[in-house]
């Protein structure tokens, strides 16, 4: 019998403890709005209107406020912040979500720090497959594939797509460096999905880890 250090488990139980908290963010903040079309105008806008609402949605480089990672995304997001309490103290969470206008997709980003002592104590693979598992069970989803990945600087990660009843699909890479969980998602439909393999692959591709200084 292999016996399990205290604080191990101490740790294990915390982490399992905050991934539902992000989650049910997630859900909150972006999922369910994938489900709403995004209105169509009454009357056909001018070219004017066009040119700016395509320059609104245009991809750019953004830059996290903290400076931790940066990522290409349609538009400036919108940012959802929370904060949870748990018995190890608050856990801060954000979530920036992207959505272009006449398509049934969002772009999201989401971490959540753990404290300074079990972020470095912390398994990263323990710590991704919890994460996995929250993701499926949260959301209802059934897993189509998953992988193995690491950051463009070597953070470990992991790769999963999944599916729910309603037939939203999520391809989402997760990332655990420096305390930190990163969560990078594309939620989208089947029938969206088609015409978007540039745009998700370039999504995805493009998120960076930023090393703290």
């Amino acid at each position: 019998m292999t016996l399990v250090p205290f604080t191990k488990l101490r740790s294990q139980k915390y982490i399992r403890g905050c991934l539902p908290l992000l989650t049910a963010v997630l859900i909150c903040a972006n999922f369910a709005n994938v489900e709403a079309r995004s209105p169509r105008p009454k009357t056909k806008p001018g070219a004017k209107a066009d040119a700016a609402l395509m320059e609104q949605y245009r991809w750019k480089l953004f830059n996290a406020p903290d400076g931790r990672f940066s990522v290409l995304m349609p538009g400036k997001p919108k940012v959802t912040a929370q904060t949870q309490k748990t018995f190890m103290g608050e856990i801060n969470l954000q979530v920036f979500v992207a959505q272009p206008p006449k398509q049934d997709v969002a772009y999201v980003v989401a971490f959540n720090d753990f404290p300074d002592s079990y972020g470095q104590m912390a398994d990263p693979e323990e710590v991704l497959k919890n994460a996995q598992e929250m993701a499926l069970k949260t959301t209802q989803s059934e897993l189509l594939n998953h992988r193995s990945i690491r950051s463009s600087n070597g953070h470990p990660g992991r790769e999963i797509e999944y599916i729910n009843s309603g037939g939203k699909i999520t391809k989402n890479r997760m990332y655990f460096a420096e305390g930190r969980l990163y969560q990078v998602m594309v939620v989208t439909t089947k029938r969206q999905k088609q015409f978007l393999t540039k745009s998700i692959a370039g999504y995805l591709n493009s998120f960076n880890v930023v090393l703290k200084k």
